[in-house]
């Protein structure tokens, strides 16, 4: 893959989209182990809660692009999520770093015309 490769991750979603007769990987959320860098004896199998990107990847060029939605404020782990066509429906999930599971429904539309892809989210309260 190239462009911007998400790093390793566990209690994320990836969902196929499809759009205009294209389709497109969508991964979100999850937890990752800190960087190795910042690894100490009391901090050696540490997790973060990973950034709230979208990335769309593009199965047949092998491209990543990142996208950031101000509706998702938290890289949320262990959700559900469904996708239907060019929708995706994101419910739940925890967030390490608030403590927090969210009882909104995200709703994220995907569309995908020969030029670059359009991304955008909607919250459905409680």
């Amino acid at each position: 893959l190239v462009g911007d490769v998400p790093e390793a991750r566990y209690g994320h979603s990836l969902d196929v989209v499809y759009s205009r007769g294209r389709s497109m990987g969508v991964l979100f959320g999850g937890r990752s182990y800190i960087p190795s860098n910042q690894r100490t004896t009391e901090r050696w199998n540490s997790v973060d809660d990973c950034l709230p990107h979208v990335f769309l990847v593009d199965f047949e060029f092998g491209c990543v692009t990142s996208y950031i939605l101000p509706e998702l404020q938290d890289g949320l782990s262990f959700h559900v999520s469904i996708a239907r066509n060019d929708t995706i429906y994101i419910l739940g999930g925890h967030s390490l770093a608030n403590n927090i599971r969210p009882a909104n429904l995200y709703r994220i539309r995907i569309d995908l015309p020969l030029g670059s892809p359009a991304v955008n989210c909607t919250v459905l309260p409680g």
